[in-house]
């Protein structure tokens, strides 16, 4: 028990060090409180642009910063390296694999989500995620062994190793294909023998539209851009199920490839489910509009939940940090409502769609600046945005990607994979 002029100083504990967490840990920071903010990785990742780490046009550090980094100059909020196993709600201690439990007066849980696989058969055994900085650095590598299986065997093009599968028409999933087809361009330059005309990436959305909840006209203009860039977009089309070097379509086709990237969906982490606590749609706990409960599945004035974004997660990590300081002084809670600055995906170079504010709507070239505008202020850390303005600058006068490393175990072993008995080589 701490005590600063002969007062009880609260405990609050904070799981999760994503938007929510960090949000909440910078507002509690100024308060007369002491927090611990608790994740199995020592780092806060900038999730929107995990895909450039994927295509070679960032690294992993340009995006990620130590979790003590970012409170190096408050005294009053801790880091603890560790996995949760359970929550004693009684008790009111969090029990984690690493040290003691910890006790706390006020527990925020944003817990973050991870990937829904949507119990369709083989994909989680062979589709990549790319929710986590691994993820990402993993799929990169991935991706430019394939090249490099390629140029060594061309016959292995026909068996889909240039061919690049990418399902979900949200955000994430368009931003990846755009930079995909970019990559191409970059990596044509690299293979000297190679030839780069004869790699395909494939959009597929289940839906008739991408980018579900932008305007009409945003979507047709997302549309034909990836069209014209030479993406091939397959809408209404949904995956039945996935095996080594193939998926199947419910539709009866069967696609030859060693790449299928899943962003169609996520779902709250398995804590969610290991508090015990009354959970709503998608699986996500219950709260009240003050956000007394947790900081998952939170409705709006209309009762409607809350979309799963960065921007709901860090408002709502801010305000829980001001209502917890409210509640420490004796006063009444208020109702979170969050503030719709807007949506924003880019497909590449001068190409993006932002819908913001006061029914602004951009487009094109001024999308795409209003894009890189608003994610490098969002971006955290001065050195970060410094190095993430560099790269971007390079890429863009340059025309190349320079984080073209193959770091990844995985990716070396599909790549080097031993000779059957056949001859040839199992695909990953």
């Amino acid at each position: 028990m701490q005590n600063v002029e002969g007062r009880y100083r609260p405990k609050v504990v904070v799981i999760g060090a994503g938007f929510g967490g960090i949000g909440a840990g910078t507002r509690l920071a100024d308060l007369p409180v002491d927090t611990t903010i608790v994740d199995q990785r020592n780092h806060h990742v900038f999730q929107p642009l995990l895909y450039q780490v994927a295509t070679a046009g960032l690294s992993p550090a340009d995006i990620a910063l130590p979790v003590r980094a970012i409170f190096q100059d408050d005294d009053n909020v801790d880091f603890r390296w560790a996995a949760v196993e359970r929550v004693d709600f009684e008790q009111r201690l969090l029990h984690v694999d690493t040290g003691g439990p910890l006790p706390y007066d006020y527990l925020i849980i944003a817990g973050g989500s991870e990937t829904r696989w949507f119990g369709i058969p083989g994909v989680e055994e062979h589709a990549l995620a790319m929710k986590t900085l691994e993820d990402a650095t993993r799929l990169r590598g991935h991706i430019l062994a394939q090249f490099e299986r390629a140029a060594a065997e061309p016959e292995e093009i026909e068996e889909g190793a240039l061919t690049f599968v990418v399902v979900g028409g949200g955000p994430t999933g368009v931003e990846l294909a755009g930079a995909l087809v970019e990559l191409f361009e970059v990596l044509a330059r690299d293979f000297h023998h190679l030839d780069i005309g004869r790699a395909r990436v494939v959009l597929v959305e289940a839906t008739n539209s991408l980018l579900n909840g932008f305007t009409e006209k945003s979507q047709r203009s997302a549309l034909d851009t990836l069209r014209d860039r030479g993406v091939e977009v397959r809408l209404g089309q949904a995956v039945d199920r996935a095996g080594p070097g193939r998926v199947h379509f419910k539709d009866g086709e069967v696609l030859a490839t060693n790449t299928l990237v899943w962003a169609a969906g996520i779902e709250p982490a398995p804590l969610a489910e290991a508090t015990g606590l009354e959970r709503g749609p998608g699986g996500r706990i219950v709260v009240r509009r003050d956000l007394r409960g947790d900081l998952a599945h939170a409705v709006n004035h209309k009762g409607q939940p809350y979309l799963q974004m960065a921007a709901v997660a860090l408002q709502q990590g801010h305000f829980a940090g001001r209502q917890i300081g409210r509640l420490v002084r004796g006063r009444r809670p208020w109702k979170f409502r969050y503030i719709d600055y807007g949506e924003m995906a880019t497909i590449g170079r001068n190409a993006a769609v932002a819908e913001l504010a006061f029914h602004i709507r951009l487009r094109g070239i001024p999308g795409w600046w209003a894009w890189l505008l608003v994610h490098l202020v969002r971006l955290m850390g001065f050195r970060n945005r410094l190095s993430v303005l560099f790269n971007w600058a390079w890429s863009y006068l340059r025309y190349d990607r320079q984080a073209r490393l193959i770091v990844q175990p995985e990716a070396q072993e599909s790549h080097r994979a031993p000779v059957s008995d056949t001859g040839t080589r199992p695909r990953p």
